[in-house]
């Protein structure tokens, strides 16, 4: 029975208040899944969801600052497999106890797909695998890596999702309300066995700090940082790359010191605690120095020589441009030769001008003989008679002509 004076009703409400906010996250039940032959791992999934992810979003602010499309792509197809190597290699090589030594089985070692990727290593050998792309497409690698800062750290967020999966890599004990409760998993075998077994039930065996969780919220805000200040100040010269490591390493110091599962420790602190203060500190140095190298790189230059093949993909040179210093020279010769070549019209009316004036000098000669008083001459229809004239006492030419001179005569 209620007390006198209570409410039956205040007592369930706040019951069922205070039971909705200390619920618990609940792990899955399996992280592998049957498709017949074929096990389907969360893990694995994760990993290729990511890295979808950040060559999709590397490729897109790769165009918008003016890359060639496509350059992400192609440089991908080195970075990842180098970046899955390396990560896997790092992880081998610091927690070596695992595979070698003992009772442990050094073939473990090669299955990738029971988890196990170092992030430093997966950085450190995929920058090798994108510089060869890098080389490969002539562009510079601090320009690629400012490209898909962002991409990569959300990858690594959707990454940590299969750690969930997985129920590995959390935390000591807790009893916050967002505690994840780790359930009893069983293999085929009947072993204890949390990446490939099964739930037996839903009863937690501990509660302990989702520091998978605390890690993708925490990327996801390094991401937030990355493409704010991308924008605000026109990060280049690999800043904005070098802006996403100083940030995840601050978040992975104090995460890696939280977690409980087994690690190589170095004067007693986990081996990636060291490895995150280290590459923090190179980051940060890298981020301030980098700034007196100028404002960011203009990839529409770095890029702008070629351009895609629209039906083949493949960057083709452009097409060469006319010497602009010849065409006035050309232009200059044309206009001399329509100088010196007179157009036939003009001469044509030169020569129908000379006519003219020929025709008013004979009109003036006729008019100035008209005007000093001699008659026309009538044709002379005697001309044909030797020895006449038209007047008395006047011989005409042929008689004169025909007489001898007698001046000419010597005297005897």
């Amino acid at each position: 029975m209620c007390p006198p004076g209570s409410s039956p009703v205040t007592v369930t409400r706040v019951n069922v208040a205070s039971s909705v906010f200390l619920a618990n996250i609940p792990s899955p039940d399996r992280g592998v899944w049957e498709l017949g032959p074929i096990p389907i791992r969360a893990y694995a999934l994760c990993i290729i969801a990511g890295i979808i992810v950040a060559i999709w979003w590397g490729e897109r602010r790769w165009v918008t600052r003016g890359g060639t499309p496509g350059t992400v792509i192609d440089i991908a197809v080195f970075a990842v497999p180098f970046g899955l190597i390396g990560g896997r290699l790092y992880h081998v090589i610091t927690d070596h106890h695992r595979y070698f030594g003992g009772d442990a089985n050094p073939i473990d070692a090669l299955k990738i797909w029971d988890g196990g990727l170092g992030i430093w290593g997966a950085i450190a050998l995929g920058g090798v695998g994108a510089w060869i792309g890098c080389r490969a497409k002539k562009v510079p690698l601090p320009v690629f890596a400012d490209a898909i800062a962002p991409g990569v750290v959300a990858a690594q967020a959707i990454g940590r999702l299969g750690n969930y999966f997985n129920q590995e890599l959390y935390g000591a004990s807790t009893d916050l309300p967002w505690g994840l409760e780790i359930y009893r998993r069983i293999n085929e075998a009947g072993a204890e066995d949390n990446l490939n077994g099964v739930a037996v039930n839903h009863i937690p065996i501990d509660v302990v700090h989702p520091t998978f969780l605390y890690e993708l919220l925490w990327n996801l805000g390094v991401v937030a940082l990355v493409v704010w200040a991308d924008r605000r100040f026109r990060l280049g010269h690999g800043r904005a790359f070098a802006l996403y490591v100083a940030g995840y390493t601050a978040g992975r110091t104090w995460i890696e010191l939280m977690r409980t599962d087994p690690a190589t420790q170095v004067l007693g602190t986990r081996v990636n605690v060291w490895v995150s203060i280290l590459v923090f500190v190179g980051g940060l140095a890298y981020l301030v120095l980098a700034k007196w190298r100028g404002p960011r790189e203009d990839l529409a230059a770095i890029q702008g020589n070629v351009s895609p093949d629209a039906g083949t993909g493949e960057a083709v040179p452009e097409p060469e441009k006319p010497d602009e210093a010849e065409a006035p020279e050309d232009a200059a010769a044309g206009s001399e030769d329509e100088k010196t070549a007179e157009p036939p019209a003009k001469a044509e009316s030169e020569t129908t001008e000379e006519k003219a004036d020929e025709k008013t000098a004979e009109e003036t000669d006729e008019s100035a003989e008209a005007a000093s008083g001699r008659p026309d001459e009538k044709p002379d229809e005697s001309a044909d008679t030797p020895g006449e004239s038209d007047e008395p006492g006047e011989k005409s030419a042929d008689d004169t002509e025909k007489e001898p001179s007698s001046q000419s005569r010597p005297e005897s």
